[in-house]
């Protein structure tokens, strides 16, 4: 049996979310945790004018949930222990006759970190597979869904620094990795970048996913985050990332067309510097659902660029500040689940 993943640009039967609960997302205050909950309400509720979305919700969070979510957001209940559902939810896959697969990587709080707890979600691979009726496809290798980008014809993007990570696979190297990403997802070729954004590297970032970092929004295009302060020191990472990307080529052996998405103004926040990024946007059936900053210049200029990647699609923009402030963006909190061909109507 072949699995591939397809494109996060191929037809989509619903995207999969994970309804903040308890931690650091929620917060020490009632204001952090609205905050929280209006934010991953208004993803779900952007993605909903497009497709369907399930919302992953623990039980002991289904009265706040029905507080701040419409009724056409389906709600499914099991126990979580935070709410990336991108990390903690299975990659889907198709095989060679057009059959659901989901992958359920092995999930240990981003490489075991010390501030993490993942006795529930590490559950919510297979949960959600089991309730999209997926094969489960099952791997030891720890990753996450935030941990690789895809083109859908066997191109794959990866960080050193989260699949060779210590913490995740101790004993990993470039081929055992590249091989198990062969046998579950289909990538015939890695494109490895060393590591991510400064502020991803820090104590409560993944260790460098690529989802903020870079993305493939069709074969041998690569839209890259661009940081254009020098003050900011992701300013000579983003140049490196880009050198070696241009020397790249992808699995029909094409070399990469570079899109660069300019960072917003803003530095730093009271944590330091900031990883705001475009680059972390959810693709949707016939739209973009992108983050924004608060800053219109910067915000419409990296939704044009968008509408240029995706043809087509109408982009539309979430304040994604509060979700950055708790460790990711958009792409980070969905999962899209891809329509099967043996479902797909002729």
């Amino acid at each position: 049996m072949t699995w591939r993943m397809p494109a996060e640009t191929a037809p989509q039967d619903r995207v999969w979310m994970a309804f903040p609960v308890g931690g650091y997302t929620l917060g020490d205050t009632a204001e952090s945790a609205d905050e929280a909950r209006r934010t991953w309400a208004a993803v779900a509720h952007a993605v909903a004018a497009f497709e369907p979305v399930t919302m992953v919700v623990d039980p002991v969070a289904r009265t706040d949930a029905a507080r701040y979510l419409g009724s056409e957001i389906e709600i499914i209940e099991a126990p979580l222990n935070d709410s990336w559902m991108r990390d903690i939810g299975p990659s889907f896959v198709h095989d060679e006759t057009g059959r659901l697969g989901a992958v359920d990587w092995t999930f240990n709080g981003w490489g075991g970190q010390d501030w993490a707890s993942w006795d529930h979600d590490a559950t919510v691979g297979r949960f959600v597979a089991d309730a999209a009726g997926a094969i489960v496809v099952s791997s030891q290798l720890v990753n996450e869904g935030g941990g690789i980008h895809v083109d859908g014809e066997g191109t794959v993007l990866a960080t050193e620094t989260v699949q060779l990570d210590p913490g995740r696979n101790p004993t990993a190297t470039r081929a055992t990795v590249e091989a198990e990403l062969l046998r579950t997802i289909g990538a015939e070729h890695v494109v490895w970048l060393p590591r991510g954004l400064t502020r991803d590297q820090a104590r409560f970032g993944t260790r460098g996913h690529i989802d903020m970092v870079a993305a493939l929004p069709s074969p041998g295009t690569i839209l890259l985050h661009a940081q254009n302060n020098t003050a900011h020191p992701d300013y000579p990472l983003t140049r490196e990332f880009r050198a070696l990307l241009a020397d790249a080529h992808d699995a029909a052996g094409r070399s990469f067309t570079i899109i660069d998405l300019p960072a917003p103004a803003v530095l730093r926040d009271d944590e330091g510097f900031v990883d705001y990024n475009y680059v972390n946007h959810l693709v949707v059936n016939g739209g973009v659902v992108a983050c924004s900053f608060g800053e219109e210049r910067a915000d419409a200029l990296a939704r044009d660029l968008l509408a240029a990647a995706y043809p087509g699609r109408r982009v539309v923009s979430v304040d994604a500040r509060p979700v950055f402030a708790r460790g990711g963006g958009i792409h980070c909190i969905t999962q899209q689940q891809p329509t099967c061909p043996e479902r797909a109507p002729a």
